[in-house]
């Protein structure tokens, strides 16, 4: 099979098809993630909780993403690969972002992610202007989780849902190819959806995103910490995490999942 481009993202929404996304951080899962048909793999500062056991995505360096940027490239012949940028390697100007954004690249990204809505528009024209793919992320973005005052929902009040409606107008006028949209109102999801050319991939924001993104360990129930209200542990009834993996690709195609239990009003 062709491999995915953010062309082939962009044609799915186009034509009302289900874009499949997991977390992956080696050359194992990402393999396997690979022959299950997900269309992209993230490689999520997540890593700061599945794989190093920090409470939170703050203390992975730009270094440790790249390292395991390295290792899902391997494994992976037909999805996208979306590298992370974490805390710290992007705020600071578009020269530093884009400085981070080339060392993911180099480490085969094919894709970058960063958080924020209007402060980061210029670093994402900066970026998409010098050959850098960007994936932006509005909602709860974990790297503000200090400033959020937790792990909340985000865009519930009418003046917080209208501003994330005009910065993801904004991140795509300037060039983002894709959206990550998490732990927002199924419906607020649903409306920015309807109104962006870009696709928008949810995690916690209802069904009506143009795709699904999870955590790899909370999909297989393998983190040992509670994980959140939006994931289902898929391989509850699976023989093999193979088949709970194309479990998960069924059921976001199949619009069966996220149910009306992992998303929020």
């Amino acid at each position: 099979m062709k491999p995915v481009t953010i062309t082939t993202l962009r044609e799915l929404k186009q034509a009302g098809q289900k874009i499949t996304c997991l977390t992956a951080y080696d050359y194992s899962f990402a393999s396997l993630l690979d022959r299950a048909g997900l269309d992209a793999i993230m490689v999520g500062d997540s890593l700061g909780m599945t794989m190093q056991g920090h409470a939170s995505t703050l203390p992975v360096t730009i270094d440790d993403v790249a390292y395991h940027c390295a290792c899902v490239a391997r494994g992976v012949t037909r999805a996208l690969i979306i590298g992370d940028m974490p805390f710290g390697s992007y705020q600071v100007s578009p020269e530093q972002a884009f400085e981070s954004a080339a060392m993911l690249m180099q480490s085969g990204a094919q894709m970058i992610k960063l958080e924020g809505g209007a402060p980061m528009v210029a670093t994402v024209r900066f970026l998409v202007e010098r050959g850098i793919p960007v994936c932006a992320h509005l909602g709860l973005t974990p790297q503000s989780v200090h400033q959020l005052g937790g792990y909340r929902v985000q865009g519930r009040e009418a003046d917080a849902a209208q501003r994330l409606r005009a910065d993801a107008k904004q991140l795509q006028e300037v060039g983002a190819s894709l959206l990550v949209l998490e732990a927002v109102p199924a419906a607020l999801a649903k409306a920015a959806s309807a109104e962006l050319v870009i696709p928008t991939i949810g995690i916690g924001a209802g069904v009506d995103t143009d795709g699904q993104v999870l955590v790899l360990q909370d999909m297989l129930g393998l983190y040992p910490r509670p994980s959140p209200k939006f994931s289902r542990n898929f391989m509850q009834g699976a023989e093999s995490i193979e088949v709970a993996v194309k479990t998960y690709v069924e059921a976001v195609r199949g619009k069966t999942f996220p149910g009306p239990e992992h998303s929020f009003s």
